[in-house]
């Protein structure tokens, strides 16, 4: 749909404006053409904010979104209630950012990477090898490691007045979805390829023409031969977005997004507007949502997984070889984002100085789950499975 909204049939009076980034007068006056809310201090009654999540109406990523919101919905006993609509409802996937900020809208559903064209150093919150941390140890770093404040320092540095609560961490995402199995890296060589983030960088480096889409768009353009070969995130989201209806073959491992987690954003305005009972329901809700995406992910994606492969679907693992360059051309992406960009220097350092203590106690500390699933399953399974 075109990104343009009708302008309202009065402008709002000039003591109700609120404080937004350029060009805020025009978005208010869109806002209340398109029937958002404007909270006011002291507003009695229900509260009502209709926000977008980047995603498909039939992803799993959009039924997640509900579930936060149901939880804010019930746990306010209906003092505030959030609607959720699909992408493209009010602006593109890759326009959240900015119609949140302006006010146009209230929230939104999304993850930090898509705005990767604002600030790179968002590209650290999910789209790299996350210096061998997994999504829930980059939570642990944003909540107890600095990573909290210096994401608000990287909105308030593009002035953007958002408040951004990370969350739901994913597990480790496919390679993606090819004609056939990648063994070596020159397979990458003039391959047209769908990733974002920083991600774009290591695959360009591996050799591929990469083209970033937002995810409803991945399999229609592979249907149409615009990309040969792509990468979305998960066992569900790949089956019902369509993946199994262009490629037969998927590579599994991958360190381009072993680490990503939802983000959940609100305008700020609007939020520190909210009573401070109606704010910590929302924090503690994020909370809660992350943890059950989390339980709900393991069950879903698992059955779909073993879905896909007892009807011909080929799994493999992405060779080591692959993996290997994957972090060697990261560092060579980071450090080219890194020049002239001290915040993304900091967060970088950050984040490495957390992964160095808490990576190490992981591996230390916790079995390996190999050992066990093969004593238990690998012979009923008939041997050892390809990925």
């Amino acid at each position: 749909m075109s990104d343009k909204t009708p302008s309202a049939s009065k402008p709002q009076p000039a003591g109700a404006r609120r404080r937004f980034l350029k060009g805020a007068t025009a978005t208010a006056a869109t806002a209340g053409a398109l029937g958002f809310p404007m909270i006011a201090k002291g507003q009695t009654g229900p509260i009502s904010m209709r926000w977008p999540a980047t995603w498909p109406a039939k992803d799993i990523f959009h039924e997640y979104a509900n579930d936060f919101a149901k939880k804010v919905n019930d746990m306010t006993g209906g003092d505030l209630k959030i609607e959720v609509l699909p992408a493209g409802a009010v602006v593109p996937a890759f326009g959240l950012l900015d119609a949140v900020s302006k006010g146009t809208l209230d929230g939104g559903h999304g993850v930090l990477v898509y705005h990767y064209g604002k600030q790179n150093a968002l590209a650290l919150w999910g789209s790299g090898p996350a210096f061998g941390m997994d999504a829930n140890m980059l939570l642990a770093w944003h909540k107890y490691g600095g990573g909290k404040d210096l994401l608000t320092k990287l909105y308030a540095s593009i002035g953007a007045n958002v408040v951004s609560f990370p969350y739901g961490p994913m597990p480790t995402q496919p390679l993606g979805w090819f004609k056939k199995p990648v063994t070596k890296i020159e397979d990458f060589k003039g391959l047209k390829f769908r990733t974002v983030g920083i991600s774009i960088d290591v695959f360009t480096a591996l050799g591929a023409a990469v083209n970033a889409l937002p995810g409803g768009e991945i399999v229609p353009a592979m249907d149409r031969g615009l990309l040969d070969a792509a990468e979305f995130n998960n066992a569900t989201s790949d089956r019902l977005l369509g993946f199994t209806d262009v490629s037969k073959t998927c590579m599994l491992q991958s360190y381009h997004q072993n680490a990503e987690q939802f983000e959940i954003m609100f305008n700020k305005t609007k939020y520190d507007a909210l009573p401070s009972k109606m704010r910590a329901i929302i924090e503690n809700a994020v909370e809660a949502a992350s943890a059950d995406m989390s339980w709900k992910a393991v069950d879903r994606y698992s059955k779909d997984y073993a879905e896909m492969a007892a009807g011909g679907i080929k799994f493999y693992k992405t060779p080591d070889s692959v993996l290997q360059r994957q972090l060697t051309g990261y560092d060579t992406a980071a450090a080219k984002k890194g020049e002239g960009n001290a915040l993304f220097k900091e967060i970088e350092a950050s984040q490495k100085a957390f992964a160095a203590r808490a990576v190490k106690w992981d591996l230390d500390t916790n079995v390996s789950r190999r050992m066990a699933f093969n004593h238990y399953f690998a012979r009923a399974s008939g041997g050892k499975k390809k990925a």
